[in-house]
């Protein structure tokens, strides 16, 4: 009984082993690509503008649109380095 338990035991301990950073590394794929959006374009230029002439995030825009802000703020961000 004792060995049983002892292999069931390992066997769990391997398949969490396996199994959580398979779900970290999934966690981390979920980065949308916003290159192709108009507003993260924008962000970018306005980073790069910015970063060109050491301003802080010198125009603070918003967007109706939840993703439209975040596609920006991206651009901006990666403009702006």
């Amino acid at each position: 009984m004792k060995t049983n338990f002892r292999q069931s035991i390992g066997i769990l301990a391997l398949a969490a082993g396996i199994g959580i950073p398979g779900i970290a590394l999934q966690a981390q794929d979920h980065d949308p690509d916003y290159s192709h959006n108009k507003t993260y374009q924008q962000g970018m230029r306005e980073g790069q503008a910015d970063h060109a002439h050491n301003k802080d995030h010198s125009k603070k825009r918003h967007f109706k649109k939840d993703e439209d802000q975040k596609a920006y703020e991206a651009g901006y961000q990666k403009g702006r380095n």
